[in-house]
C-alpha cells in the first residue's frame, strides 16, 4: 500500500499544527471517577494515540449539571484541571496536539447524576427516549424541565469557565460539542425545542446558544485554537428526531459560525456508529457556507480518507472506533498493517483491560 499519501502530509488546523491528517474522534470511555476526575490511565491511553494529526478527547462535563452518563469526566473543579494536565504534558511530550471536548448533555441525564437529584435541564420539557448509563447500569433519561430565559447566560458562563480551566490544563484549544443531540443541538432542532422566547422559534434563534457559547470560548482562547461539532443527521442519543429543515438550518449555523473565524467544523456525517452518510446531507455545502478548515467525521476507511482529502473534501479525517483497539493506528493505516477489533463490552466503564492494554502492530 502507498505511503505516499496526503493523508500522513502535516498541515494546520486553525493555529494549531498538526503532523498528519488523522484526527482521533471523540470517544466516551466511562473511565473516570464518579467525581469527574481522570485516573492515571487517562494519562496512559492518550499518550498511546498521540501520533494522530489531532486528538479530540472524550466529551468531558463543563459542569454538575451538564453530566448525563457515570464515570466520565469533567473540567469545572481544580481536580479536574489537575488530572487533565497530566494528560496533555504526556500527549505533548510524545508529539502530539490534543483539544478538549466541551460538553453539556441537556436532557440526556437522570436524576441519580444531578446534584441533589434535581431533573435535567432542555430548552423544553420534553423527555428523551433511549438509555443513558448510571451508576447501576443503564435508565431511561429522567423528565426534563425547560431552562428560563434569565438561565441561560449562566449556561454560557459554565462554558465559559470549562474554556478557562482548559487553558489552564494544558489543551492546545477546544471543541464546542453542538452534536449529537446534546443541549446546544436540543436548541438547534424544532422537534426539541418549543421555546417562544429569543432562544426558539425561528432558525437564527434557535441556533443561537451555538453561537453565543462559540463567541464566549473563543474570548477564552481566540478563535482559532476554537472548533465546533454538528450532526445534522444524527439520532443519536435519546432517539431524538431530526430537525424539519436540516439543510436550511444547519446551514444557517454554519454560515454564523464561519463569520467567527473558527479553527474548524467538525461533523458527524451520518449516524453514530454507522455508514458514512454524506450522500443523504450535502455535507460539503456545510462546508463552503463554514469557509474554514473542515474535519469529516463516520464510517472512514484509509481507502475513503485517503480520496477525500486527495479531492479536497475535507481537511482532516476523525477516526472513532478504530482507536480504541489500535494505539498506533496511524501507522498501522500507513503501511496497511490489519486492524485489531475491540468488543463493544471494552468500549464502556472497567479499567485498564481494553482501556490501555491494547498492543502495537510492531
Amino acid at each position: 500500500m502507498t505511503t505516499t499519501s496526503n493523508l500522513f502530509t502535516p498541515a494546520r488546523i486553525g493555529a494549531i499544527p498538526v503532523a498528519n491528517r488523522i484526527a482521533m474522534a471523540p470517544l466516551t470511555r466511562a473511565r473516570a471517577g464518579m467525581d469527574g476526575v481522570h485516573t492515571p490511565l487517562a494519562v496512559d491511553y492518550y499518550r498511546q494515540r498521540a501520533t494522530a494529526g489531532l486528538i479530540i478527547t472524550e466529551a468531558t462535563n463543563i459542569s454538575r449539571q451538564g453530566r448525563g452518563y457515570a464515570y466520565t469526566p469533567g473540567i469545572y473543579t481544580a481536580d479536574h484541571v489537575t488530572a487533565w494536565k497530566a494528560v496533555t504534558e504526556a500527549v505533548h511530550t510524545a508529539g502530539g496536539r490534543i483539544v478538549l471536548q466541551l460538553w453539556h448533555v441537556g436532557r440526556i441525564s437522570h436524576t441519580s447524576l444531578q446534584e441533589g437529584g434535581a431533573a435535567p435541564v432542555a430548552p423544553s420539557a420534553l423527555q428523551a427516549g433511549g438509555e443513558t448509563y448510571v451508576e447501576g447500569g443503564f435508565a431511561q433519561p429522567s423528565p426534563p424541565r425547560a431552562l428560563e430565559t434569565a438561565e441561560i447566560a449562566g449556561i454560557i458562563a459554565d462554558y465559559r469557565h470549562a474554556a478557562e480551566n482548559a487553558k489552564a490544563a494544558g489543551f492546545d484549544g477546544v471543541e464546542v460539542h453542538s452534536a449529537n443531540n446534546y443541549l446546544l443541538e436540543q436548541f438547534i432542532r424544532d422537534s426539541t425545542n418549543h421555546r417562544t422566547d429569543r432562544y426558539g422559534g425561528s432558525v437564527e434563534n434557535r441556533t443561537r446558544l451555538t453561537v453565543e457559547v462559540a463567541e464566549a470560548v473563543a474570548e477564552v482562547w481566540g478563535s482559532d485554537r476554537v472548533g465546533v461539532r454538528l450532526s445534522p443527521i444524527t439520532q443519536a442519543a435519546g432517539n431524538t428526531p431530526l430537525d424539519s429543515d436540516p439543510n436550511g438550518t444547519y446551514g444557517f449555523l454554519a454560515e454564523r459560525l464561519g463569520a467567527l473565524n473558527l479553527a474548524y467544523l467538525h461533523c458527524v456525517e451520518g449516524q453514530t456508529r454507522g455508514p458514512n452518510g454524506a450522500r443523504n446531507f450535502d455535507f460539503q455545502e456545510l462546508r463552503r457556507k463554514f469557509g474554514g478548515a473542515y474535519i469529516a467525521n463516520n464510517g472512514y476507511d484509509r481507502d475513503l480518507a485517503d480520496r477525500t482529502i486527495a479531492e479536497g473534501r475535507a481537511d482532516m479525517v476523525a477516526f472513532g472506533r478504530p482507536f480504541i483497539a489500535n494505539p498506533d493506528l496511524v501507522q498501522r493505516l500507513k503501511t496497511g498493517a490489519p486492524l485489531a477489533q475491540a468488543p463493544q463490552e471494552a468500549f464502556y466503564g472497567g479499567g485498564a483491560k481494553g482501556y490501555t492494554d491494547w498492543p502495537t502492530a510492531a
